[in-house]
């Protein structure tokens, strides 16, 4: 009895709440309004992690180090659209504080910070995308006297 009360105590001593409940890299939706729009996900370091086409589903790492949660740049852009950057930033997991009662000060200093299982993501990441202004240069103003008369008659009043 003795020994198994200590391998008990020394699993739950050598292990952290989130890391037994939650993982460290999550699968995140990705789409756009309207769809089809190319994106490119960058982590806080710079790197290009992935490309594609909305909608799409991508897995990322939810840490980018000890003690240190990850932050992504999505950048969608589809033609006649402005484009759009949404920040998708890492959480702390709620199960993280499960240490406190059952993966003690090593689950919640060392094992859930080192396998990044102390953070989460979020499930999905949704742009509504505007479509571009009208390009100035391509207007021509002129004056009514300066239009042929066999054009005059193809002219579209605008109130």
């Amino acid at each position: 009895m003795l020994k198994l009360s200590a391998v008990i105590m020394s699993l739950a001593l050598v292990s952290g709440c989130s890391t037994i409940v939650s993982e460290s890299s999550y699968p995140v939706s990705i789409s756009s309004s309207p769809s089809q729009a190319d994106f490119v996900l960058v982590n806080r370091d710079g790197q290009q992690v992935h490309t594609g086409t909305t909608p799409d589903t991508v897995t990322l790492n939810a840490s980018s180090g000890f003690f240190k949660g990850e932050t992504y740049q999505l950048i969608l852009n589809k033609d006649g659209y402005e484009e759009k950057t949404i920040e998708i930033e890492s959480t702390v997991d709620g199960w993280y504080f499960g240490n406190i009662l059952f993966g003690g000060l090593i689950g919640m200093l060392i094992v859930d910070p080192a396998t990044g299982a102390m953070f989460k993501l979020p499930e999905g990441a949704e742009a509504q995308l505007d479509e571009k202004a009208v390009d100035a240069s391509t207007v021509t103003i002129a004056m009514i006297d300066a239009i042929p008369e066999e054009q005059r008659a193809s002219l579209i009043q605008v109130k």
